[in-house]
């Protein structure tokens, strides 16, 4: 599978069925820049780590990377000893193949949980994937990448610096098993941009990783390897962005601007997800009190089955307002579905406003707004609905 709008100056790809998930598809994936590239990574927040997860924050904190490897099936996660030494054997026989040095391979994995890699498939597979690089090739590694997800998830985005054209191209996946805190979450963003540290790139990430990855919930849970990987050739030839540079606020726009669209992408496609949902939380007493209001009703199962529903029912919202710690008078609280207000001054307005309300959420995409009354703080969050399908997923995840 090839896609021409799918590419990035000095980075190739490519993907093969390495028979790691057991089954006819692709489920191994290679990435690979020409020259040696900055490299940034932001990672999960769990205190139960995949062992790539563990190898990358060690390589990623050279600033440097030339190679992301990726497989689904298994996500070498709870694999102990063995797992780490699986993954450090996967990134040799990359390097090996590729004659680089294997400080400068990523890898990362997806799938479940507590099963080692059959590192035969890795040995067949590797040279193989190494084998047929090509620059169309990022279309195949976005479905290798694949576990429940049913569509692949990419963006690309071009900007102007220093009057040489910039490019970004960005693959995601993820369905479930997903509130990132940096979900199971993996996305690369491949850029030709050239930049003055790996230091400032990481700090671009972090900082747009908090608005885009950090903002989605589709179940509440952050995965063992969620892994955000930025790399940066320097390919385009314009000058080295860095803190003040006079067109650094462009380029993280568009960063910024990809990496909320691979995020959104993934919430979308949540597993058994039917409709889209934007939580825009405001007068709260702070930022950070938002965030904790529009996540607790992000994440409220009982919210998200009335919505697989179209119930209006706000009862429940502000049932997890009154639990997400924010700090609120229920008098002063306001809640709409779109244009329509259901609830003012902590009160509902009636049947008439209900029936208005239920039409709304009988769309597939629709935002809650919710205001506090209590300051000026704002959030966004984006969440999906839970459907019966949700739970037929993960009941039969495994088998």
């Amino acid at each position: 599978m090839t896609d021409s709008t799918l590419f990035v100056q000095g980075f190739r790809a490519a993907a093969v069925k390495s028979g790691v998930r057991g089954k006819d598809r692709l489920d191994l994936g290679l990435i690979v820049s020409d020259v040696p590239a900055m490299a940034a990574g932001v990672f999960t927040t769990s205190l139960v780590q995949a062992a790539p997860v563990l190898l990358d924050l060690e390589r990623v904190a050279g600033g440097r990377a030339r190679a992301v490897l990726v497989n689904s099936g298994i996500a070498n996660a709870c694999t102990g000893e063995e797992g780490l030494r699986n993954a450090r054997v996967c990134s040799r026989l990359v390097a090996d193949s590729l004659g680089i040095p294997e400080a400068e391979v990523l890898v990362t994995s997806t799938g479940v949980i507590g099963m080692q890699l059959d590192m035969n498939c890795f040995e067949r597979g590797v040279p193989d994937v190494a084998g047929q690089l090509s620059v169309d090739g990022f279309a195949a590694v976005s479905l290798a990448m694949m576990t429940t997800d049913t569509v692949p998830k990419t963006a690309v985005r071009t900007v102007i610096v220093g009057g040489k054209p910039v490019r970004l191209l960005g693959l995601a996946k993820g369905a479930g098993m997903i509130m990132p805190n940096m979900a199971t979450l993996l996305a690369f963003v491949m850029t030709d941009a050239a930049v003055a540290s790996a230091a400032d790139l990481r700090e671009w990430l972090r900082a747009g990783a908090e608005q885009s990855f950090n903002r989605i919930t589709v179940d509440g849970d952050t995965s063992t390897n969620d892994t955000l990987l930025l790399l940066a050739n320097g390919l385009a030839n314009n000058p080295p962005l860095a803190a003040g540079s006079p067109e650094l606020t462009a380029f993280r726009e568009a960063l910024d601007d990809l990496l909320r669209d691979l995020a959104m992408q993934v919430v979308a496609d949540g597993e058994g997800a039917t409709k889209l949902v934007t939580i825009a939380v405001q007068g709260a007493d702070n930022d950070e009190e938002a965030v904790m209001a529009a996540r607790t009703i992000a994440n409220s199962a009982l919210v998200k089955t009335a919505f697989f529903g179209s119930d209006a029912n706000w009862g429940r919202i502000i049932a997890a307002l009154g639990r997400s710690g924010a700090r609120f008078n229920p008098a002063q609280v306001s809640i709409r579905f779109d244009d329509v207000v259901m609830v003012e001054n902590g009160l509902g307005l009636g049947k008439d406003a209900e029936a208005r309300a239920t039409m709304v959420l009988r769309r597939k995409r629709f935002t809650v707004g919710v205001d506090l009354g209590a300051g000026g703080g704002a959030a966004v969050y984006h969440t999906c609905d839970f459907s019966m399908d949700y739970v037929s997923i993960n009941a039969d995840y495994r088998s």
